[in-house]
């Protein structure tokens, strides 16, 4: 054996062991950072919101004017009757003794409601500490000592935090449990194989460790936002996408080891055929996410970078790793069920008889096409209609967490007895010499009950107020002879606290801030307004500005993709509209039963930019394997054999990888947060759409209707071998001839 032999077989096997043992180095590593990743999350809503929105401003002030960045949680308690002086002084003692709790700034005394039949205590928590650890220890404490004739329970904007980020536990153990376990069942029952499973699930979850290794310093750093909504996208899309690739690598790896090639020849001819379908989907994927920069949330913003790093070490993986692993395991990776010589061949004309599934398939395209790319679209269409009844324009706090909510039960009994914006003030910072015009206003505005001032020394931070000869008069806090306070000043400006009619979270108490903002726009002196429905109202409308600002764009970057991978402009276009029409299906059905099945009040506008993102993306991904191979195929058979060809090649793995991105998008349903719960069947169902309808039907019928004209303008639309002999063998006219034929 010659030493160039020797040196070439050392090679192959020491080349796939190094990037084994890399990449084992590199899950190792990042494995243990699904442990942490609270470490750099957050939920703090307010901290999404761009410097130039109102209750940004105003947040940034808080602390001047109430001497720390608290968030309020609302104890509520009621008995079945009139509270007596006994129910009243154990709602006190509860009180005090939530007073001594670590993290709690400021505690109200016992409030009794006008019906006398509840009582409430606002609780103070420092918002820079971990608000759900002591929400929960507030609601053990009033577990154990609230009075037993009195219900209690721990509600307001820390309740609801602290609720959401209960919905998220488990969102790095059972969501993952459950998107692989869908993943290993699928892949089981399509290849039959109980070892290449593991080895596709592998790819996935190592590409997804050294990914959260570097979001997380990433996020450690804070260049980027990780909150639990990021972080479940993450894992869904590393998890699907890498398995995508994954599985347009093994069906070439089969057809190769089909063709005869011994497993280092079909690692590589594997390779080869793979790299560009892959690189292109990844990129088109990493593209339309990195469109998400032009959003004014942190939140969508950082989606688009940390879901980003994902996607390309789930192609790192499938490019490396895997190929590295099936160099080393060959054929037996197929085990039972290896394929045979001779199996990975295709006759060179479809529109005869042929077995399989995709090949009665593609003859059925071939015979009706014209009425078969008709007929999809008018489906696609009919189930468009429904876009008509989706609600995306925001939904209350109380109704973002679809599990049990402690916070949500105490807001509702809250607005039976109190004005039910207590605790979740409106702040309005307006000039000390505006204050007494600003507070008539403010008083004046419809869906308002009261109005207050933050002020010096008092019991609770803040003291009503009323005008009297165009002076701000505050109401004492004490017994009769107590002087009235004065309001806190901080840079010539006052604050007032306004207390809503409706729910702080409620469309109603956004709509109060719309109006009061466009009052303090007409009126002779400024004013901003703050608080958590303001921050609420300034959330929903950026991410209507986002959607209706990204969605162009993401359109126009895939379109330019497309183009340049196809050499064409006609098949990228039509591929694009083919995507927009499947998506528009897949938000009309899923508005249809988010309304009728399972009635959702409504969803948050950021959901149909998220959907669209990845339906374009990823859906543009089955399209991108599809033309890509057709266009291979085209290059020696011609356009109309190429695409039946193509279709047949295809057919198994699209359909493979459709099913499984659609059962891991499908396993976001399992964290029981609206948002996630939306997301998953927007996601799952469009891909199913894309996968069994546009890719399956629509797009070859239409592509074999017109014909070679489809790779408009390129050389391809008007030198093609469809005039060749059906019977043609591909030996006849190699691709390196054909290519050369075109470039004469």
């Amino acid at each position: 054996m010659s030493s160039a032999s020797t040196s070439s077989r050392w090679l192959r096997i020491a080349l796939p062991l190094v990037l084994v043992v890399i990449w084992l180095a590199g899950g190792s590593i990042g494995g243990p950072y699904f442990g942490k990743v609270e470490e750099v999350s957050t939920n703090d809503q307010s901290s999404f919101l761009p410097q130039s929105a109102e209750s940004t401003q105003v947040q940034e002030r808080l602390d001047d004017f109430l001497g720390g960045d608290a968030i309020p949680a609302l104890v509520v308690f009621e008995g079945t009757g009139s509270l007596d002086i006994a129910d009243l002084e154990g709602v006190q003692t509860v009180a005090d003794e939530i007073g001594a709790l670590e993290g709690v700034l400021e505690v109200s005394p016992a409030i009794p409601s006008e019906d006398d039949e509840a009582a409430q205590v606002v609780v103070s928590i420092d918002a820079s500490a971990e608000v759900t650890d002591i929400v929960g220890e507030v609601r053990e404490l009033v577990a154990a000592d609230a009075p037993d004739s009195l219900r209690a329970w721990v509600t307001g904007p820390a309740g609801f935090t602290a609720d959401l980020a209960t919905g998220f536990t488990g969102i790095d153990g059972l969501l993952l449990l459950v998107a692989l376990g869908a993943v290993f069942i699928i892949l089981v029952v399509v290849y039959r194989s109980p070892l290449l499973p593991i080895l596709v699930l592998l790819t996935s979850v190592f590409a997804l460790c050294v990914a959260l290794l570097s979001v997380w310093w990433l996020a450690k750093a804070g260049i980027v936002v990780l909150n639990g909504q990021v972080q479940g996208i993450l894992f869904i899309l590393v998890i699907g996408a890498a398995t995508d690739y994954a599985l347009l690598y093994v069906a070439r790896f089969r057809e190769a080891i089909g063709e005869g090639r011994r497993r280092w020849d079909a690692a590589t001819a594997a390779w080869k055929g793979s790299i560009e379908p892959i690189l292109a989907s990844g990129g088109t994927v990493i593209a339309g996410l990195l469109c998400l920069l032009l959003s004014d949330l942190a939140s969508n913003r950082a989606l688009g970078p940390i879901a980003s790093i994902g996607i390309a070490f789930a192609m790192l993986s499938a490019l490396t790793f895997l190929p590295a692993l099936l160099a080393l395991v060959g054929r037996a990776a197929f085990w039972p069920f290896i394929p045979k010589t001779g199996m990975a061949e295709l006759p060179a004309d479809l529109t005869q008889p042929t077995r399989g599934l995709w090949a009665k398939l593609a003859r059925f395209v071939a015979r009706r096409a014209r009425v078969v790319w008709i007929l999809s679209t008018v489906v696609l269409l009919a189930a468009s209609v429904g876009v008509t009844q989706l609600k995306a324009d925001g939904v209350p706090a109380s109704e973002l967490v679809l599990g049990e909510s402690q916070a949500r039960d105490g807001g509702v009994v809250l607005a039976e007895h109190f004005p039910a914006g207590s605790g979740s003030p409106l702040y309005v910072i307006v000039s000390e010499d505006d204050a007494p015009e600003a507070a008539q206003l403010v008083a004046g505005q419809d869906g308002v009950d009261s109005v207050g001032v933050v002020a010096d020394d008092t019991p609770s931070g803040q003291a009503a107020v009323s005008v009297e000869g165009g002076e701000l008069v505050l109401a004492p806090q004490g017994p009769p002879g107590t002087p009235a306070p004065e309001p806190t000043v901080d840079g010539g400006d006052v604050m007032l606290v306004a207390t809503l009619s409706d729910a702080a979270d409620s469309l109603e108490a956004e709509q109060t801030v719309r109006e009061l903002r466009a009052s303090l726009a007409d009126a002779p002196f400024e004013g901003i307004v703050g608080g958590t429905t303001a921050v609420d109202l300034d959330t929903n409308d950026t991410s209507i500005r986002d959607r209706t600002v990204i969605i162009p764009v993401i359109l126009v970057v895939v379109l330019l993709i497309l183009m340049l991978l196809l050499r064409s402009v006609l098949a990228p276009v039509l591929l694009i509209l083919s995507v927009i029409v499947s998506f528009a299906a897949a938000l009309g059905v899923s508005a249809l039963v988010f309304n009728h099945v399972f009635g959702f009040p409504g969803g948050d506008p950021a959901v149909p930019l998220y959907g669209f993102v990845f339906l374009v993306a990823l859906g543009i991904d089955y399209n991108i394997f599809l033309m890509s191979r057709v266009r291979e195929e085209s290059l020696v058979h011609g356009t109309r054999r190429g695409i039946l060809r193509g279709l047949v090649a295809t057919g198994g793995v699209i359909t493979s990888a459709g099913l499984v991105l659609a059962a891991t998008f499908a396993a976001l349903g399992v964290i029981q947060i609206l948002f996630l719960v939306q997301l998953a069947f927007i996601v799952a169902f469009g891909v199913l759409l894309d996968t069994f309808i546009v890719r399956s039907l629509l797009v070859p019928a239409l592509a074999y209707d017109i014909g070679r004209k489809i790779w408009w303008p390129s050389k391809l639309s008007r030198i093609d071998a469809e005039d060749a002999p059906a019977d043609a063998a591909p030996e006849e006219m190699t691709r390196a001839e054909y290519r050369r034929t075109l470039d004469a």
